[in-house]
């Protein structure tokens, strides 16, 4: 038995578009694609927040590897990596994943997940949909 302790959801881009489509910044610089913010009440120990992303990405050249991360407060807490080819393949997809924190201290939590291109000469772009969305939990352990 758990107890919902709160959510959020955010979907800045509903559907695949192109006029929208944004490229995904190279390594070390991040493009961020949303933010949430979740809320830990006091006496909810232990607990845990389940986050799930989904991000749409169109490969424009060569075959990017792009690294998504998901932040708390600043601080990386998840990571995963996806190639995307292009032209002359598959070009556009829907990477979904989700991730666990757990026992999250009481507060505020400001939760981001962000893309970042890891590889030289090739491009990404996000097209949509992006949506992002968060449940903290009570647990028994």
């Amino acid at each position: 038995m758990v107890r919902i302790l709160d959510k959020a959801a955010v979907q800045p881009l509903r559907r695949f578009n192109l006029a929208n489509s944004f490229t995904i910044q190279r390594s070390p610089a991040r493009s961020r694609l949303a933010t949430i913010t979740i809320v830990i009440p006091r006496n909810s120990q232990p607990n845990r927040v389940d986050l799930v992303a989904t991000v749409g990405v169109r490969g424009v050249t060569g075959i990017a590897q792009i690294l998504f991360r998901i932040f708390r407060d600043g601080k990386e807490i998840f990571n995963t990596q996806q190639g995307i080819e292009s032209s002359g393949s598959e070009q556009n997809y829907v990477v979904t994943f989700q991730a666990e924190d757990r026992n999250v201290k009481t507060g505020t939590h400001v939760y981001t997940v962000t893309a970042e291109n890891r590889t030289a000469n090739t491009r990404a772009d996000v097209v949509g949909p992006i949506s992002f969305s968060g449940l903290a939990v009570k647990t028994r352990t």
